[in-house]
């Protein structure tokens, strides 16, 4: 089986066909002893709604796709560099992009059959975020694979600068002898105290939203639970009814057996009573033809 051409059908469908139509592969796999491909498909989650907007609009809108991921490249290099320039151009690209992009999943969806709440378009947007600060994020949304809406990565977080900002040398400090230094100390340390505080914020955050997804997924485990469970009492509520419904013709038939049984019983009695009185008529017959 061609697990690479299932995994692209599948994470085209909707969440609410994804499941039986997973399965369905894995059955399949498994008949034909595929161990390995049913392993890997079965292995295969299913995406929430956000997540298949956003892969749906990745697989929609490629030359989207590619200005936004470029976007990305973009803003990953200028925090790496901390070219300040490059950041604030691709800052306001982004939010415009952000916005946008969410919309027009949100538009595709509904062409799909499939609305979206304002929660759910905000995952869309959490998504998008996801994919400019995370290479590996951006990849699988390329690719129309995400899962579920990757943390949000305020302020790239996870990048990490090649070099430091730039300090002045001694020879600049002592060249700009005006410069009060007590007011720059107290600049420097208030913005330490705004950066501290800012990290709390983004951990908090971070926290917060590992806590969301975590929730999530025992959300989505327990609905495939309740999905898999009603489907098998669905199966054995027929299969229930379709023994009954034997039992009931069985004995119907078993009534009618016990019947023409009784009656060939009866019918056999009488056909030995006309014997023997034909055999004593024949016997009566033979001594009176006797000398």
């Amino acid at each position: 089986m061609d697990v690479e051409k299932i995994t692209e059908e599948l994470y085209g469908l909707k969440p609410s066909d994804f499941v039986a139509a997973r399965d369905g592969y894995v059955a399949e796999a498994r008949e034909a002893k595929e161990t390995t491909a049913a392993t890997a498909i079965a292995a295969l989650r299913r995406p929430t709604l956000a997540a298949w907007a956003a892969n749906l609009l990745a697989r929609r809108r490629p030359e989207e796709t590619r200005q936004f991921l470029t976007l990305g490249e973009t803003l990953r290099e200028a925090h790496r560099t901390l070219d300040a320039e490059q950041l604030r151009v691709a800052s306001r690209q982004q939010h415009q992009l952000i916005t946008a992009l969410a919309h027009t999943a949100a538009d595709l969806s509904r062409e799909a059959g499939q609305s979206l709440s304002d929660t759910v378009l905000h995952e869309i947007e959490q998504s998008l975020h996801g994919v400019l600060a995370d290479p590996d994020v951006a990849e699988q949304w390329s690719r129309g694979r995400l899962v579920k809406a990757p943390e949000a990565a305020v302020g790239f977080a996870a990048v990490t600068p090649e070099t430091p900002p730039a300090r002045p040398a001694p020879a600049e400090q002592k060249a700009t002898p005006k410069k009060k230094p007590g007011r720059e100390t107290a600049r420097l340390r208030r913005l330490e105290r705004a950066r501290a505080t800012a990290e709390e914020a983004d951990a908090e955050l971070g926290r917060r939203e590992r806590e969301l997804g975590e929730a999530r997924d025992a959300q989505q485990a327990a609905t495939e639970a309740a999905e898999q469970a009603a489907a098998r009492l669905d199966r054995l509520e027929h299969e229930l009814q379709t023994v009954r419904q034997t039992a009931t013709e069985a004995k119907a038939a078993e009534t009618e057996a016990s019947a023409a049984a009784k009656a060939a019983e009866r019918e056999l009695g009488e056909a030995r009573r006309v014997a023997e009185r034909a055999a004593r008529a024949v016997e009566r017959l033979e001594q009176e033809g006797e000398p």
